[in-house]
């Protein structure tokens, strides 16, 4: 047995995933090996997937939400989650509480191996601990919820009123979109709407009860001008339009996802009627930390709605994901399924 290899899922070229076998990963400096347990795929991976990401160049091993067993250094052994997001730690914006925008930042799965594999490095200071009795598929979903927890505290500084009395519309039924809207909900928003084109999407969210999910391609919408806060978390030029449209006089549009840089938002109605845009990038450590906690108490639900799938078979929930046929806002991936 070659001691010097693993197992990886491999970007390799557009709509191409190969497990194949790649070299161990070579810690720098601060890293630490972290053998995976669980890694889900997130949209930015379908991103690169379709070759629509320039920072996601292959042959890459993608993948960054995830959770799996220290193997060096002060943690040995432990069960932790990581935090994919390195940061310098002593610029402004890092000493200041916003390292999500530090501008020295790296990710794993984006220009460094990803983890999408048996092992990864990573900074050992990027190690967040979680609960022993933890279920490790749910903790690596601590990263897409951390983005979630991070753009409503954004909006909850911005709103006049409490987010409990206002009328929320969600673009996107994904696990960002699905998030986001469960983090909602655990606040006490109670007026939600969700907007999927996917019908076997809709199907899994509205068993979840949490918000009333719409296909926006369909005639039945909601009234334009209606909502106080509406969440973006496709960031397509079509969903920045429908974003506009949505938007009551002074409230609020979340720009979460990252889909394309295409012309959408009104410029003209948001000077006119003071609407707030609020662009949303990443979590920050605090975020992160919230997240595993939220998800360990059971206040965004019981999450059976995650798809569970072993490592080898990655290619085809790749593939599965991008021809809608999965109903499941997250696919987790597992070394040892």
């Amino acid at each position: 047995m070659n001691t010097k290899v693993m197992n990886a899922l491999v970007y390799t070229a557009t709509r191409e995933m190969s497990y194949r076998q790649e070299p161990l990963p070579q810690p720098r400096e601060g890293d630490v090996r972290v053998k995976i347990i669980a890694s889900a795929i997130c949209g930015s991976d379908m991103h690169a997937y379709h070759g629509k990401d320039s920072r996601r160049v292959a042959p890459l091993i993608l993948g960054h939400e995830v959770s799996g067993v220290v193997m060096d250094g002060q943690f040995a052994g432990k069960i932790m989650v990581i935090n994919p997001l390195m940061t310098c730690g002593e610029c402004r914006d890092c000493l200041t509480g916003r390292s999500n925008l530090c501008q020295q930042r790296e990710l794993i799965g984006m220009y460094l191996p990803g983890a999408f594999a048996e092992q990864v490095a990573i900074s050992e200071r990027n190690l967040l601990p979680m609960p022993v009795d933890m279920n490790p598929v749910h903790a690596a979903l601590t990263e897409p919820t951390a983005t979630g927890l991070h753009a409503v505290a954004l909006v909850e500084r911005v709103l006049t009123r409490p987010l409990s009395e206002a009328r929320v519309l969600v673009i996107g039924g994904g696990a960002i979109g699905l998030l986001t809207t469960l983090i909602l909900k655990a606040k006490g928003c109670v007026s939600i709407d969700l907007a999927e084109t996917n019908a076997l999407r809709r199907l899994s969210i509205e068993q979840q009860g949490c918000a009333n999910c719409f296909d926006p391609l369909s005639g039945d919408q909601p009234d334009e001008g209606s909502y106080d806060v509406v969440f973006d978390c496709v960031g397509a030029g079509a969903t920045r339009i429908s974003a506009s449209a949505a938007v009551c006089p002074g409230g609020i549009i979340s720009h979460i996802g990252l889909q394309d840089d295409n012309a959408g938002l009104d410029i003209r109605k948001l000077t006119l009627q003071e609407i707030t845009l609020l662009g949303n990038y990443c979590y920050t450590k605090a975020d992160m930390l919230a997240a595993i906690d939220m998800l360990y108490r059971g206040q965004l639900g019981n999450l059976n709605w995650i798809d569970v799938r072993p490592l080898s078979a990655g290619a085809q929930a790749f593939d599965d994901l991008h021809n809608g046929n999965v109903g499941a806002a997250k696919i987790v991936l597992q070394p040892c399924f």
